[in-house]
């Protein structure tokens, strides 16, 4: 397998962090920023871990960790714009980012239980 920085999704992951970090700079909820920082973070993060891993099914146990963190990170944005804490229209397209993002691991948990 390819080296981690050669994923299409874990590139595709960490700019979501680094986009969901740019939309929260404004933020003055910091608990709410403190929790969305840490979810967008995990879904790079679990995916490198997973990516690591020799044993299939700890690898797959880390991307569906990735998948959830993905899931979690896209309902917060989608509370902090109905809230009225975050940028309607650039908080839509970081949704929009986290649900492809999650359909891409659950493509690589399918090829890798596969395997």
């Amino acid at each position: 397998m390819d080296a981690l920085e050669e994923l299409e999704v874990w590139r595709r992951a960490c700019r979501f962090s680094v986009n969901t970090f740019d939309v929260l700079a404004a933020c003055r909820e910091y608990a709410f920023r403190d929790q969305l920082v840490r979810s967008s973070l995990s879904v790079p993060s679990n995916i490198a871990e997973g990516y690591e891993r020799r044993a299939v099914k700890e690898r797959t146990q880390f991307l569906k960790i990735a998948k959830g963190s993905s899931g979690e990170a896209r309902t917060q944005l989608l509370i902090g714009v109905e809230a009225g804490l975050l940028p309607r229209k650039r908080v839509l397209l970081l949704a929009d980012e986290a649900r492809h993002i999650s359909r891409m691991i659950g493509g690589l948990i399918a090829y890798f239980e596969r395997s």
